[in-house]
């Protein structure tokens, strides 16, 4: 009785102290209750004194598989309204060639549907910003007015790292104007063979000389602070630099016959002692992203290359960016195109891509990741890999702190500094082939008085002399595209007050007799017509006509130099004794004062071939080495 008395009480004691300790018990219930809910509402990845993987984990730890394949989705400026970047989840816009918010949009224009875009992706869930990329591979090419430098072929020949990465830091100060953080450039592809119709976008087809030239990713990106931390991607803070992308990996410069997208048949020794140099740079000077070339290595699509994308990019060089596909880069896996894009989709996110350009369509894209997922094809390891390698990206570049554009920037593109930077990069890159006739003295530099006849079709002609990548994709000639300096422009500014000088495009053998006396010297500018990838791609590599007859009704008529304005080497031999000098310009930009300033003898001759000058293309592909 005393124990059953005695357990009783205890029992009544207990009752009583938890009923005394339910008030408590309920408190801390609640406290914990809202610290749960403190928890949840402080996103660590929104707070920037987080450490960097804290932030990405904690996003991506959050991310529904929507998100994640949203933010691995790339669609066209067009095709962004603000409805589609919020219902798709998008992850990236891009400026396809000439794709602008209107013509001859001023910055103003361009930050505004920028910020649009970004607007929308802030009012998600989870308020990922998108990242907006656009072609800048010779100056902010798409944009009215944007300062227009020389090709990276005829930046080769200046053999100057440093001005290459000034150059980059004029171009990301323009891209940035405009509000855009995300440039694909540069292009540090090895030309093997001047056939390629993309052959100006490559430096020199020796790699020592690409792997200098990669410099001008520092000037994009800013300067890494610490390069032992070799493969992680960097942006200097602020809005003055933007993320780069070094294209295209790996070997586009060494297809057969120069073919565009072609197949390029080289041994793994010769793949890396050529092709590859430039992207161990790359990654040294922490470039942010890697864009796969649509072209093959040995028959195998680079897109679905997952040895060179993930083996050894990746995991061998320890590259800590994104990749990115070309433009509707998957869909050319097959043949042909998007004939089995559920295919092309596995093939390209396993070989190690994590970002797709896919302009138009995205909705397909999305809904056959989505299967090949959920299905077990595509593991959720490879979607995290990719998801947290653009989430790298996008957190190193502030965009997460800071996503909406500097419209104080906008001064900064045209500016006249960057102007000047891009006539002194224009004389450094002309290159002397010729200077005088045997027996005779030299013909340059050219004296500033007296009569001087101009003659040629690329003389006064802007477009021509920017080349492709300018304003449109293929770029235009004329006038009337952009703003700038003729060579015309420039050689009527050199000369002395008072000085004759007379343009004619195609003068007729009458004029030039007629004439003869009158001109003390002709300066004959002619050369390719404007072009982009495979449009460019040429089995000849002749000088367009009128170009050969007007070098040869000039030239036999009056004492001449030859201004090649050209994307490559062309054949010269024919000519090379009726000329008196020759210069190769390359496509100089829209600072043509520059070919002029050297003309003239004001700065001395440079530059220094980037590039192999052959006899006939029958030699072809002749390289340094």
């Amino acid at each position: 009785m005393e124990g059953a008395a005695s357990g009783r009480c205890r029992m009544g004691m207990a009752i009583a102290a938890a009923v005394c300790l339910m008030p408590l018990l309920q408190l801390w219930g609640c406290v914990a209750v809202e610290a749960n809910a403190d928890e949840v509402d402080r996103m660590r990845y929104k707070d920037p004194t987080q450490p960097l993987n804290t932030r990405i984990d904690d996003l991506l730890g959050r991310m529904t598989l929507a998100e994640k394949i949203g933010q691995m989705s790339q669609i066209e400026r067009e095709n962004a309204t603000a409805d589609v970047v919020s219902k798709y989840l998008v992850g990236s816009v891009l400026s396809g060639g000439g794709s602008v918010p209107a013509k001859n949009a001023p910055p103003e224009a361009w930050v505004e549907m920028v910020n649009g875009m970004q607007r929308a992706a802030m009012s998600t869930r989870l308020g990922i910003p998108v990242i907006y990329g656009i072609d800048a591979v010779h100056g902010h090419g798409n944009v009215y007015k944007a300062t227009i430098f020389p090709h990276n072929v005829g930046l080769g020949c200046t053999r100057e790292p440093e001005l290459a990465r000034r150059i980059g830091a004029a171009v990301a100060l323009e891209v940035r104007a405009t509000g855009i953080p995300y440039v694909f450039a540069p292009c540090v592809a090895v030309c093997r063979d001047p056939r390629w119709g993309r052959c100006y976008e490559s430096f020199s087809e020796d790699p020592e000389v690409v792997r200098d030239m990669t410099a001008i990713i520092s000037g994009f990106q800013g300067e890494i602070p610490d390069a032992t931390d070799a493969g992680r991607p960097y942006v200097a803070p602020g809005h003055r630099n933007v993320a780069a992308c070094s294209k295209h990996y790996v070997g586009d410069g060494g297809t057969t016959k120069g073919v565009n997208e072609g197949n390029t048949v080289a041994s793994f020794h010769d793949l890396m002692a050529v092709h590859m140099p430039p992207y161990y740079n790359a990654v040294i000077r922490g470039v942010s992203t890697v864009m796969v070339s649509f072209s093959s290595w040995n028959g195998v699509k680079m897109h679905a290359n997952h040895f060179l994308v993930t083996d050894h990019l990746k995991n061998r060089l320890r590259f800590r960016g994104f990749i990115i596909s070309d433009w509707q880069g998957l869909d050319r896996i097959t043949t042909p195109d998007h004939a089995d894009y559920l295919l092309s989709i596995k093939l390209g996110i396993l070989a190690g891509i994590d970002m797709v350009m896919i302009p138009y369509t995205y909705t397909e894209f999305i809904d056959d990741l989505t299967l090949l997922v959920r299905n077990g094809t595509i593991p959720m390891s490879r979607i995290d890999d990719a998801v947290r390698r653009i989430l790298r990206v996008k957190f190193t570049m502030g965009l997460f702190d800071h996503p909406y554009a500097d419209a104080s920037l906008a001064g900064e593109l045209g500016k006249q500094e960057h102007r000047d930077l891009a006539r002194e990069a224009v004389r450094k890159s002309l290159v002397l082939l010729k200077n005088g006739k045997p027996g005779a003295g030299p013909m340059l530099p050219l004296p500033k008085n007296g009569a001087v006849l101009v003659a040629g079709s690329h003389a006064d002609d802007l477009g021509s002399q920017c080349g492709g990548w300018t304003i449109t994709w293929q770029g235009l000639t004329g006038n009337n595209l952009t703003a700038g300096t003729t060579i015309l422009d420039g050689v009527r500014r050199a000369v002395a007050p008072g000085t004759d000088v007379v343009y004619s495009e195609n003068p007729d053998a009458a004029f030039l007799q007629q004439n003869r006396a009158r001109f003390g010297y002709a300066i004959v500018v002619v050369g390719e017509p404007p072009y982009a990838e495979t449009f460019g791609d040429n089995l000849n590599l002749t000088i367009p006509a009128p170009g050969p007859d007007v070098i040869r009704n000039v030239c036999g008529a009056i004492k001449c130099v030859v201004v090649l304005v050209s994307g490559r080497p062309l054949v010269v031999e024919p000519f090379v004794d009726v000329i008196d000098a020759l210069v190769a310009a390359w496509l100089p930009g829209t600072e043509g004062q520059g070919v002029s300033d050297v003309l003239f003898g004001d700065y001395g001759f440079t530059g220094k071939l980037s590039r192999t000058w052959f006899r006939s293309v029958d030699q072809l592909p002749m390289n340094v080495g």
